[in-house]
């Protein structure tokens, strides 16, 4: 209990609440518009443990793939694996175990979700390995996290359309802009190292325009959504919620004073997946 409670530590495991409510979001919003109803217990069920299995594995990954970087670094030394804590052994074990669950979780939901796994998982191995040679990381990362709520669609309803792949920019846009804004926090270490970032590449005055840029897109694929869908005010509602919160996200930065970026990381971020996901049952409940 001790080694998963590290393990959980350095994972962040409680971050899950950042792409979790949008693959609720997508089960829900799918559930209605496709079948006409809500999602069973059964798919809540499926679908949270294979969130939990993809991300845990991904994370888990993530901290094994770049444990020498992270070693090196002031900001990271002291997470469990450069510190000691873990064994390989340890972290391998989990990492099985935590694609174990998702792959069963998929099983449990429908075919398509089977058959779209292997992009699910493609998605979450390369992207710890895409900053050794490109700045758009931050956009693979957004990939990758954009399909939760791909995955919460399709296990919901075992289909794929349009509305599904608005959901899925939203969230992409979403997570790398706030992902730029993060590693703004590294600049200086990634550019002595030669890793690659919006913020070590361009600096960070343009990363800060960047992750503008990205959630300008972000908030007008929400927009989007409203116009394709029977989504109504309320719905409307939530969209202008979370735009005034990554508004609000980036005057906490500026290029002079990066003290409050795990503020606008962590606490902002968590708030808006709430958001979208509370206003879409609220206008779908109406």
């Amino acid at each position: 209990m001790r080694k998963l409670k590290i393990i959980l530590e350095m994972i962040k495991f409680e971050h899950t609440i950042f792409a979790l409510p949008f693959a609720f979001l997508g089960a829900v919003l799918g559930s209605i518009l496709i079948n006409g109803t809500w999602p069973s217990i059964s798919d809540w069920v499926w679908i949270t443990l294979a969130m939990v299995g993809a991300r845990s594995a991904a994370m888990t990954l993530n901290r094994v793939i770049d444990a020498k970087i992270d070693s090196k670094n002031p900001r990271t030394e002291n997470r469990a694996i450069p510190a000691g804590l873990l064994s390989k052994f340890e972290t391998t074990a989990f990492i099985i175990l935590s694609f174990a669950l998702l792959f069963f979780s998929a099983f449990q939901l429908n075919m398509l979700a089977v058959y779209l796994l292997p992009i699910a998982v493609f998605f979450l191995v390369f992207y710890s390995y895409t900053k050794r040679f490109t700045w758009a990381c931050h956009l693979f990362l957004g990939i990758t996290i954009g399909i939760a709520p791909l995955g919460g669609w399709v296990g919901a309803t075992g289909t794929l359309t349009l509305d599904a792949f608005f959901l899925f920019l939203a969230v992409a846009f979403w997570t790398a802009g706030f992902d730029v804004i993060y590693a703004t926090q590294d600049a200086d270490y990634d550019r002595d190292v030669k890793l690659y970032s919006i913020p070590s590449y361009f600096g960070i005055p343009k990363a800060l325009f960047f992750a503008k840029v990205f959630h300008i897109v972000s908030f007008i694929a929400m927009i989007t959504l409203f116009f394709i869908t029977p989504l109504g005010w309320v719905f409307l509602i939530g969209v202008f919620i979370a735009g005034a919160i990554m508004v609000y996200e980036h005057s906490l930065v500026s290029p002079n004073d990066l003290s409050k970026v795990n503020v606008a990381f962590f606490t902002m971020n968590g708030i808006i997946s709430i958001v979208m996901l509370v206003f879409t049952i609220g206008d779908l409940l109406l």
